[in-house]
């Protein structure tokens, strides 16, 4: 029986743009009257709380607001439709290669799922996404108010492709710790740096091209 193949999204799927990000944060400053560099680093300090806990919405207000500003609902709103246009953005610059790969596996009969530390924008914009109707189950921080390494997280997918842990193979890149916490509810894990080199420390192997994941799926790897 093939394998389910879980994936992380930002560094595996689509390039993480951070630089875009911290651009699109300093406009969104500008609309709600507060300075473009406190809100940038107000952005990256609170990541925890933007990933399991507020709406865009929610974080421009409260963010401009730790930094003095007093931003209107039509401020905050506007804000948070510029993170918003981000979002799909992103989420629309798919590599051809990438759908490939994710339709190979489809059509080998591997069932397929996502896990992402991401804010609630980007779990919004996913179904519109060319990426969503390829997979079975998304499964975003946002949403379950849980973060990668957490365990849970990766048991509420394997949950919701009903199969144990240990019967699935996780591929990431390996921010947040994601890689040790696949493996230590048992999935096989396979990090990928097509994207970025982000866990160059992680002993396991290792995928340059996504195009090379069937080869590697079909022929399950070991962290030991």
């Amino acid at each position: 029986m093939p394998r389910p193949v879980i994936f992380d999204l930002f560094h595996t799927l689509v390039h993480g743009a951070d630089d875009e990000r911290d651009r699109v944060v300093g406009e969104m400053a500008l609309l709600v009257g507060v300075a473009p560099a406190a809100l940038v680093a107000a952005y990256h300090a609170t990541w925890r709380d933007r990933l399991v806990r507020w709406s865009a919405e929610e974080t421009v207000r409260i963010l401009a607001e730790r930094l003095g500003g007093s931003p209107t609902d039509e401020q905050v709103s506007r804000a948070a439709a510029h993170r918003r246009a981000l979002a799909r953005r992103v989420l629309g610059r798919v590599p051809v290669g990438t759908l490939d790969v994710l339709d190979a596996l489809r059509e080998r009969g591997h069932r397929l799922a996502l896990i992402s530390n991401a804010t609630s924008e980007t779990a919004e914009a996913w179904a519109a996404g060319p990426l969503a109707r390829r997979f079975d189950v998304a499964v975003f921080s946002s949403a379950v108010g849980l973060a990668k390494p957490d365990p849970a997280i990766y048991r509420t997918a394997a949950q919701r492709l009903g199969v144990a842990p240990a019967e699935c193979v996780y591929v990431g890149d390996g921010a947040d710790g994601e890689l040790a916490g696949a493996a230590a509810v048992g999935m096989t894990v396979l990090r990928t740096t097509e994207h970025q080199d982000t866990d160059p420390g992680w002993i396991g192997p290792v995928i340059a091209d996504l195009r090379d994941l069937p080869t590697h799926v079909e022929q399950p790897a070991s962290t030991e």
